[in-house]
């Protein structure tokens, strides 16, 4: 009885900040501005500008996660590999710019690829072309890599030191090289780690507005920068809860692969 007394702070604080506000999305995404049932908030995602925004945050979400799973898979084994300390101390390294806040590790980048920014001004002194960075899909996906990387390399890191080295070590002595560990011990062993990396990568990659807003500029909306535009500007909280409830779509169908591959939560970072 204590122990569930010691889970009523946290229940109290889901109910407030997360069921409630979820069943707020739910009502305003099923109903009109009279309070009637519609389906048309949801069946708006259908409409060529909503449509073209979701398609292109699929398209930079899936080039991001990719890029993503390709940097952190060498990354968390040179990890895995190296001594504890060593690794422990490279780790913290590695998560330290997460510290900071998101938004101002994007102000950075933003100040980074502008035109008058550093780079184009370390050009410029090489005497070389300035370059167009700043407002391309180029840009957004850098900065959606830049932030969600730690993510991914992170659970598979965490995977990897699980998997032990007498099973690497037989398959070496069963004359394995180094590609077919990797491909039928490491990477096999490594799926949950994957898979909750991918997840943690493209769901907020495919949400996110700060970064498309930032390094995008109002040239390109992604699905994330509609929905905040319906809450805020449009003052259409219907038609943004109906969107919403789209993409938690993608949410859920990610929570299942987690729940599929993942069972005992070997992926998790914590």
């Amino acid at each position: 009885m204590s122990k569930k007394l010691l889970a009523g702070p946290y229940l109290i604080w889901m109910t407030g900040f997360i069921v409630i506000p979820l069943l707020l999305i739910v009502y305003y995404g099923l109903t009109d501005r009279t309070g009637a049932f519609t389906l048309a908030n949801i069946l708006s995602i259908a409409t060529a500008e909503h449509a073209k925004a979701l398609w292109l945050s699929l398209g930079l979400s899936l080039m991001s996660t990719v890029i993503c799973l390709l940097l952190a898979y060498p990354l968390a084994m040179i990890l895995r590999n190296r001594q504890m300390g060593q690794s422990s101390f490279i780790v913290f390294i590695f998560i330290l710019p997460m510290w900071m806040n998101f938004l101002l590790r994007t102000l950075a980048w933003q100040t980074l690829l502008e035109k008058g920014g550093v780079i184009n001004g370390i050009l410029t002194a090489l005497h070389l072309p300035n370059q167009n960075l700043i407002n391309t899909p180029g840009a957004i996906i850098l900065g959606m890599v830049y932030n969600f990387l730690p993510f991914m390399v992170l659970p598979i890191y965490n995977v990897l030191c699980k998997i032990d080295d007498n099973t690497i070590n037989a398959a070496r002595d069963l004359g394995a090289n180094f590609a077919q560990t990797l491909w039928w011990i490491w990477f096999p062993l490594s799926v949950p780690g994957v898979i909750s990396g991918i997840t943690m990568v493209f769901v907020p990659s495919l949400t996110t507005f700060v970064i498309s807003n930032l390094l995008g500029g109002s040239k390109i909306l992604l699905i994330g920068n509609v929905i905040e535009q319906e809450f805020t500007k449009g003052s259409n909280w219907h038609m943004g809860s109906g969107l919403s409830l789209v993409l938690m779509a993608f949410i859920l169908l990610s929570m299942a692969l987690i729940a599929k591959y993942d069972k005992n939560g070997e992926g998790s970072t914590f």
